[in-house]
């Protein structure tokens, strides 16, 4: 008897599971062709970072119904011109684990070549006042659609949560200044701290329907650094009475692979990659400078610090061996960069089994960290608060499978072919994130 009463335990307990799942599935079932539209909204009508006015007033709009407090136009920028478009949207829900969920709303300038019936006709003027097509070439319209869908599973099911939920739709991601931006403007302060941060970003490379995860390092830092090596131009025909610039460009671009094959620990992943060179006007001139523009990845800030400290030296070592003075020794800047992205192997565990009860073991799956580079790890205030970003397959699983066997790369991210599959990378998403934060504020 007391065996029987075991076994009929846990089939009510796994009946009733299987149940909540079910609500949830029919839930999303009633909506997806509302978010649908809503995604194909979205992606024609993309903002470029810092301006991002009409996609920040049509999130906070749409949260403002659901019934959070919303505050707006949040977010200061070191340049003055800018203005912030950050959203913030609040619902306390009883006590419990604040938790935050981060929504990007910014596009990219380039010319969308999809050919889908709602592409991007956008075209706006840049920073510098340059007219550019401007297409949602990194998914952010997708994370919205999702971020908005959550939202809305999340008021419905308030009976399972308990705490406080706060939804962040966040500027100038693909500047890497907008989440810094926003920190700035006194988030934590005028806000509630979070618990914990989630985000999830759309994947090529993944199938849709599936999530992936990256525990520990998932993105790398990214800094900037113009170097401008300045020389003493003159006749092509007599580069003796010269001390030419663009040789010693040259010399500096290779001594520069030295640092990640012969400096730096194989333990420690690190790039560098100039990825811009320009010089001289005329086959026949020596000109009097060449400007270089690099970019650095890193996981951790020492190997960061340390590259940066390589990169200087080596560059105003090889202009002294050639002998150009010191008062045109090379100048280096180093810009403001984005900090790596790091997800906490404790909450990345947690979400992990909420997502395989959601989604199914086979569609939940470990992926490699990369060297691209995102400003969410900010959120997480140098690792003082729990923060994990999840990948969202984005991609048909057959052209998943042929480009894997071919060995042929799908258009990737801030590709002008980017088009992730709307269905069920949506529905995917959804409800991964809806699983994600009722498993992170699941009531006792």
């Amino acid at each position: 008897m007391r065996k029987f009463n075991w076994v009929l335990l846990i089939l009510v307990l796994t009946l009733n599971v299987n149940a909540q799942q079910l609500s949830l599935d029919a839930m999303i079932d009633r909506d997806i062709a509302s978010w649908l539209s809503t995604y194909r909204n979205l992606h024609t009508a993309p903002e470029l970072s810092h301006r991002e006015e009409k996609t920040s007033a049509f999130v906070a709009s749409e949260l403002r119904k659901l019934g959070f407090t919303v505050t707006e136009r949040i977010g200061k920028f070191q340049n003055a011109q800018w203005s912030g478009y950050g959203v913030v949207a609040v619902m306390k829900n009883g006590p419990g684990p604040t938790v935050l969920v981060r929504t990007e709303l910014d596009a990219l300038p380039v010319e969308e070549k999809t050919g889908l019936p709602y592409s991007s006709q956008v075209k706006t003027k840049n920073d510098a006042g340059v007219e550019v097509s401007v297409m949602h070439a990194c998914g952010h319209d997708m994370h919205m659609t999702s971020f908005l869908g959550t939202a809305k599973m999340l008021t419905e099911l308030k009976s399972r949560w308990s705490g406080t939920l706060v939804m962040l739709g966040q500027p100038a991601e693909e500047t890497g200044d907008g989440a810094n931006a926003m920190l700035r403007d006194n988030l934590y302060t005028n806000f509630p701290k979070p618990d914990f941060a989630i985000a999830l970003h759309d994947k090529p490379e993944l199938e849709t329907g599936k999530v992936g995860y990256t525990p520990n390092y998932a993105m790398a830092s990214a800094t900037s650094i113009d170097v401008k090596i300045r020389g003493v131009g003159g006749h092509g025909s007599a580069p003796e009475t010269t001390k030419d610039p663009i040789v010693v460009a040259a010399q500096v671009v290779m001594a520069l692979q030295t640092i990640v094959s012969r400096e730096n620990s194989p333990l420690d992943p690190a790039v560098v990659t100039v990825g811009s060179i320009h010089g001289g006007t005329r086959y026949n001139i020596i000109p009097d400078e060449v400007n270089l523009q690099l970019t650095v990845r890193t996981y951790k800030e020492e190997v960061r610090k340390r590259v940066l400290a390589s990169i200087e030296r080596i560059v105003k070592g090889v202009a002294a061996t050639a002998g150009i003075p010191e008062d045109r020794a090379p100048v280096v800047k180093v810009s403001e960069g984005t900090g790596s992205t790091y997800n906490d192997p404790k909450l990345i565990d947690r979400l992990v089994v909420a997502f395989k009860q959601a989604l199914g073991d086979e569609n939940v799956v470990q992926m490699p960290p990369m060297m691209a580079s995102e400003d969410f790890g900010y959120f997480s205030m140098d690792h003082a608060i729990p923060a994990t970003i999840f990948w969202l397959g984005a991609s048909d699983p057959a052209k998943v499978r042929q480009s894997r066997e071919s060995g042929v790369a799908l258009p990737g991210l801030h590709s002008a072919l980017f088009a992730p599959v709307p269905e069920p990378t949506l529905r995917t998403g959804v409800k991964a994130m809806t699983s994600a934060v009722l498993e992170l504020m699941k009531k006792p």
